[in-house]
């Protein structure tokens, strides 16, 4: 079936599964909710998904690609890293090909969402792209020349695991990142670190989420506003590291955190301060929203075959 693709974009909430045609059109797309801390389960789910994909079209899908957090080790092909915690240790790929009797490609969710939107999406004419998820984790996934870039470590776009640039006194050490360090990008700029950071400041336990932070900022609440600033700043901070050493055409930002209104905007503000260009020089970076929004991440899967 060389002219369809089947991506499934292995969530810690949902399961999605989407077969693209040659043309980059959806021919089918399902999603089910993730079965909480159960791996067998997973499997269960992904090889039901198939299924329900191969009878909706009446072909046979030959290979499958399959976006999952965390990253594949290359020494013993075993999971590490997954904030779906349920996935580490495990040998994804080994298991699926068995489970689905076929070829099976796997990358990080994050790389993706860089290879969709690098390919046929917002970042289409760009030769080289960072892709970012801004969501319950951080992560990051390169595409250069519309090629998926994947290090000898398995680690390339692991950007979210590196400590954010600290520019403050009050944020030396840093939050506890799930990971066991202290002060990763992950544990600033992530949606609960958000919520994190307003709570630290105010104690007022009822701004759960970000779209609630975003609520209380927009109708006054100015401990809100502040912390949507200072992640704006940090943010600024972790991305002028990315650019200061490979220097992207294009930055692409996905995730729920990344949909804030004026986000783009005031990173645009931001960055020169910390981006290495002497002063008044406009930064040629561009800063983009995905084209396909949270489709990216299964329709990159997809484009791993």
């Amino acid at each position: 079936m060389p002219d369809m693709h089947l991506g499934i974009d292995l969530g810690g909430t949902k399961i999605e599964a989407a077969i693209l045609d040659a043309a980059g059109n959806f021919t089918f797309r399902e999603r089910i909710p993730t079965p909480q801390g159960d791996y067998e389960a997973t499997l269960k789910g992904i090889e039901t998904l198939v299924i329900q994909a191969e009878s909706s079209l009446q072909r046979t899908v030959m290979a499958v690609g399959v976006g999952h957090p965390g990253s594949t080790n290359p020494l013993d092909g075993r999971i590490r890293n997954a904030n779906s915690t349920c996935l580490n240790g495990q040998t994804l790929q080994a298991d699926l090909q068995t489970l689905l009797k076929r070829p099976v490609k796997l990358a990080n969710d994050a790389d993706c969402l860089a290879l969709s939107e690098a390919t046929d999406g917002v970042a289409r004419d760009f030769d080289s792209v960072f892709g970012v998820i801004l969501g319950t984790g951080v992560g990051g996934g390169w595409v250069i020349n519309k090629q998926l870039h994947q290090g000898p470590n398995g680690l390339s776009g692991e950007w979210g695991h590196s400590p954010l640039p600290v520019k403050n006194v009050d944020e030396l050490t840093g939050p506890t990142c799930y990971c066991g360090k202290h002060g990763c990008i992950e544990a600033w700029l992530s949606g609960p670190a958000l919520v994190a950071d307003y709570l630290r400041q105010t104690h007022d336990h009822t701004i759960t989420d970000v779209p609630a932070l975003v609520n209380a900022a927009a109708q006054g609440n100015k401990n809100a506003q502040q912390v949507l600033d200072r992640h704006t700043q940090r943010l600024a901070r972790a991305l002028a590291v990315i650019i200061n050493a490979v220097d992207p055409a294009a930055i692409v930002l996905g995730g729920g955190v990344s949909q804030r209104p004026g986000l783009i905007t005031s990173l645009y503000a931001a960055l020169p301060a910390h981006v290495f260009l002497p002063a008044g020089t406009p930064l040629q970076t561009k800063i983009l929203l995905p084209a396909f929004g949270d489709s990216s991440g299964v329709r990159g899967a997809a484009r791993l075959i």
